[in-house]
């Protein structure tokens, strides 16, 4: 069989199986297995124990159950419901006032976690059920949160800017000032869609709290002030090179348990209750990696990803015709791989390409990034989508479904870097200076 073909098989084999009900982390590694197993000479058993194992010995891994323990300690004391306490009055005259707060919350830990499933994890356990409480739309939060979660790595540091660095032997410092910009604008993106939808939409979002006075709203806000001041510690422990990410995650789990207990809202239920949830859901993100890992194996004996990239070289594509061809090549591989692997498996083919149309490498490692976002909202393999599933018991295709309007904002920014560069390469040559 050709290997389009190949690919396309085990595309249907895995749709078949999550319409099935099967695990999606079953599913994953059974794909893996038939792939290796049929279509190439190595042993699947053996690659499915390494690739079960590199993952879940990760030692940036294990910054993911820390900071979802963070969010278990912030949803479980009530210290969320005195964040959102002190926000509302500040968002009253903004349309769609607290359902912005997804879009703020993942920003903010994104530029601390360095990880979508770990931003959109956390997130959602602390805004959701604040957000279904006070009667805003679910259908809109949950979007807000799959597509936002994506945020932790385009804001830096990101480990897969790092993996992109190294494969085009760029400068990592270039191209974290890179991601502040775009980070920004896809913030914005979708905060104006939730703008919209709210004016659209005015009797699906809770009417406005009754005005008060400035001095009232300082005063609401106090609650903010012990968890604002526990995030601007993490980022900037993190910033100056103190602390790495996941001894970051140790210090926000510690100062979390510290506010709760200082609020006398943390007892010995709700942080058994805390240590339980945070457990099953990095347990079922970990099995998810690792089954994922599997599959990229998969990918990479088979040469799929491979036959792609050379199949666009062969086309002989104009500068902008090689870029629209490469957004549906990626959002194809993003439908079976994580983005780290996106970038490895193609980058010996796809970057030369790049140089050659006169493509500034720094400019085109966030755009694959901004690729490899939307990647994580795409079925059937959408990490943050699987997230939200197991977080909230509803079918990934009904939360991809909401999140499609998100969708094509990501895809707006995409086209605004395309149309507009200098939003990409603007922070690092002022900073500095244009390269030679």
């Amino acid at each position: 069989m050709d290997l389009l073909e190949i690919g396309g098989l085990l595309l249907f084999i895995m749709i078949l199986l999550l319409s099935g009900g099967v695990w999606i982390a079953m599913t994953l590694a059974i794909v893996g297995w038939v792939g290796q197993a049929f279509f190439t000479n190595t042993l699947p058993g053996k690659n499915l124990f390494s690739a079960f194992w590199e993952t879940s010995a990760s030692w940036e891994l294990a910054a993911l159950p820390l900071f979802i323990w963070m969010g278990e300690i912030l949803y479980r004391t009530r210290l969320s419901e005195q964040m959102f306490d002190g926000l509302a009055p500040w968002l009253s005259r903004v349309p769609g006032r607290l359902m912005h707060t997804t879009i703020l919350g993942c920003g903010i830990f994104g530029s601390v976690s360095g990880s979508s499933a770990a931003t959109c994890a956390t997130i959602a356990k602390v805004a959701l059920p604040e957000l279904e409480r006070r009667g805003y739309n679910r259908d809109i939060a949950l979007g807000s949160l799959a597509a936002a979660g994506g945020l932790g790595i385009l804001i830096p540091p990101s480990i897969t800017m790092v993996v992109y660095a190294v494969a085009a032997d760029a400068s990592v410092i270039r191209l974290f000032l890179a991601g502040f910009l775009p980070g920004f604008l896809l913030m914005a993106l979708f905060s104006g869609y939730i703008i919209w939808w709210s004016l659209r939409h005015p009797d699906e979002v809770p009417p406005p709290e009754p005005p008060s006075t400035f001095w009232e709203k300082i005063k609401r806000s106090g609650n903010l002030i012990p968890c604002t001041l526990l995030i601007v510690f993490i980022v900037w422990v993190l910033v100056a090179g103190i602390a790495t990410a996941t001894e970051c995650a140790a210090y926000g789990v510690v100062g979390s348990l510290a506010i709760a207990a200082a609020g006398r809202t943390l007892t010995w239920q709700n942080f058994w209750q805390g240590l339980i949830g945070a457990t099953r859901v990095s347990c079922m993100i970990m099995f998810i990696l690792a089954g994922a890992a599997f599959l990229t194996k998969t990918m990479a004996f088979t040469g799929i990803p491979h036959a792609l990239a050379e199949a666009v070289a062969a086309a002989d594509l104009s500068p902008y015709s090689l870029i629209a061809v490469l957004v549906v090549v990626y959002l194809i591989l993003g439908t079976a791989l994580d983005g780290i692997s996106m970038i490895v498996l193609t980058s010996a083919v796809v970057l030369p390409m790049i140089q050659k149309a006169g493509f500034d490498l720094i400019w085109f490692g966030i755009f694959i990034i901004m690729l490899v976002e939307i990647a994580e909202v795409t079925p059937p393999v959408g990490f943050n989508l699987f997230v939200l599933q197991n977080m909230t018991g509803l079918d990934s295709n009904r939360i991809a479904m909401v999140t499609l309007p998100f969708f094509y904002c990501m895809l707006v920014g995409i086209a605004l870097i395309t149309v507009f560069p200098s939003i990409v390469t603007s922070v690092p040559n002022w900073l500095m200076g244009v390269p030679k």
